[in-house]
């Protein structure tokens, strides 16, 4: 009993704090255009910002992928996938809040994590389905995460620390605050697949700090319960 009701005040607290985070980056998209204009310029595509957004959009697709694997349509799967390229973390918010309300309430008050983060369908459906995903999974997200670390690299030797004041424009700050709300939001799930506080704290100290550095053993289509 105690448990169900720990469950069920978590993702309470989930679906309150990302409503919040989507709220805030809307603000923030807002506040930036009306101060600085709109982004497509060519003068603040410096080397920190290309490498930024490299790593911005491996984390969408990491949603992205979890989104093609939640939903059953192919036509509202790609029209979420757009909307999350265009808006980022305010879609990535808008989405994870959105399967909260379509809970049951049986299903709010066990394990509501579980049943947003999983795909409803056919168990025999799942595994006739999941040993080619996975595979694939696995080598798609293994080779974004080496491309990152090449980008990573190369920006750091010919462009130096990002640590300098200059960089940080309006736009660099608005895409730094979208960039880790999507962080919060996969960290709410390493957190929840983690067995252990200590390796889910490792985890997400790495995405705070490296970005794109989830599991490839553990693709975002294994998306529920803990580790194998």
């Amino acid at each position: 009993m105690m448990g169900a009701v720990m469950a069920a005040a978590v993702g309470v607290a989930v679906r309150t704090v990302l409503s919040v985070l989507g709220c805030l980056m809307v603000a923030v998209l807002v506040y930036t255009i009306a101060t600085d204009g709109l982004p497509f310029r060519i003068e603040l595509l410096t080397r920190w910002m290309a490498a930024l957004l490299i790593d911005f959009y491996i984390h969408i697709a990491i949603i992205g992928a979890w989104v093609v694997y939640k939903e059953s349509s192919w036509i509202m799967a790609t029209v979420w996938i757009i909307l999350l390229i265009c808006l980022g973390s305010v879609t990535t918010c808008g989405y994870i809040v959105l399967q909260f309300f379509k809970l049951t309430p049986e299903e709010s008050s066990k394990d509501p994590l579980y049943f947003v983060l999983a795909r409803h369908q056919k168990i025999d459906v799942t595994e006739h389905r999941k040993g080619p995903s996975v595979v694939t999974a696995r080598v798609i997200f293994v080779v974004l995460g080496c491309l990152m670390l090449g980008t990573l690299l190369y920006t750091l030797i010919v462009d130096g620390s990002p640590f300098r004041s200059e960089l940080y424009t309006p736009w660099v700050v608005a895409t730094l605050i979208d960039f880790y709300i999507i962080v919060v939001a996969l960290a709410v799930w390493v957190a929840y697949k983690e067995s252990s506080w200590i390796s889910a704290f490792l985890w997400i100290l790495f995405l705070v700090c490296f970005g794109r550095d989830l599991k490839s053993s553990n693709p975002p289509l294994m998306i529920v319960g803990g580790d194998e």
